[in-house]
């Protein structure tokens, strides 16, 4: 059998094996609805790595049962409990310093700044032109890059 043809069966074998546990590839954002310990494997059997804060946006890789494999801002892929997830969508700094305007325009009026790993929400309408709407926790809310942020 080519190298090929191995690799292709193995990839065929691992679908079939995520399929059969109810597994279901994804990619979709969620933020944290509390602070959340991650394992490196999916079940408190696992080793516990380390505690992510309540609001930080992860991505869905793959859901098996009550357990998640999410990609962490820093991009490890980690496992956590689905109860933790929150529907409400956040961002995440990535940028030194970023500049959220009054209109999607890097002409308009800076609303606020917001320094490297601050986390907004994610406004109401989706992303457009390279800008997204955020809002901060204390109520100020305007527009982004989306190249500045993590979590879309």
């Amino acid at each position: 059998m080519t190298m090929r043809r191995r690799t292709t069966a193995a990839l065929l074998a691992l679908s079939l094996a995520f399929a059969a546990a109810g597994a279901s590839a994804a990619s979709d954002f969620r933020s944290l609805a509390e602070p959340a310990i991650l394992y490196d494997a999916p079940s408190k059997q696992g080793k516990p790595l380390f505690v992510i804060q309540r609001y930080t946006p992860v991505e869905m890789v793959v859901n098996i049962d009550r357990w998640v494999k999410v990609r962490e801002p820093a991009g490890s892929l980690l496992w956590l409990e689905r109860r933790q997830l929150s529907d409400k969508r956040t961002v995440i700094v990535t940028a030194a310093r970023a500049e959220i305007r009054q209109k999607p325009d890097t002409g308009a009026t800076v609303v606020f700044e917001a320094a490297k790993d601050v986390v907004l929400e994610l406004g109401d309408k989706p992303p457009a032109d390279g800008w997204v709407g955020v809002r901060h926790r204390d109520g100020s809310s305007g527009f982004i890059r989306i190249n500045q942020v993590w979590g879309l």
